[in-house]
């Protein structure tokens, strides 16, 4: 919006979105860690179905419209069987994925606590 604002707000946003997405997709990647441990946990489950969220689609699109706040993060059950007792979790592809959230979630909160210390070092003058 620009001119002057009659409403009495500030016609610059003050919150950076920036940190919004990165807190939504910090979010994200934490109920992916759990649901792929919860994979983990029932490898040996008959029946059970693997679970898993797209957190960075849900979030793209969230981009999209310029609001990642408003993200939703939907957890999936695929209930394809790779076993003979209809499991759904292939132990392999259940530990990479795991360990490859890890990193994200690893880089994700690396990156908002690097935003965080600028903003305290530009706050008090000390880094």
């Amino acid at each position: 919006m620009d001119g002057p604002r009659t409403d009495g707000t500030l016609p610059v946003s003050l919150i950076d979105p920036t940190q919004g997405a990165l807190e939504r997709a910090i979010q994200g990647a934490s109920m992916r860690q759990s649901l792929l441990a919860g994979n983990l946990a029932n490898v040996n489950t008959p029946g059970y179905g693997r679970r898993d969220v797209d957190f960075h689609g849900a979030l793209r699109q969230a981009m999209q419209v310029g609001d990642p706040e408003s993200a939703t993060f939907t957890p999936t059950t695929d209930t394809t069987a790779v076993s003979a007792d209809g499991n759904g979790i292939d132990l392999d592809r259940e530990s990479a994925e795991l360990a490859k959230n890890a990193l994200d979630q690893q880089a994700l909160v690396a990156v908002a606590r690097g935003r965080l210390d600028t903003f305290v070092t530009a706050i008090t003058g000390q880094g």
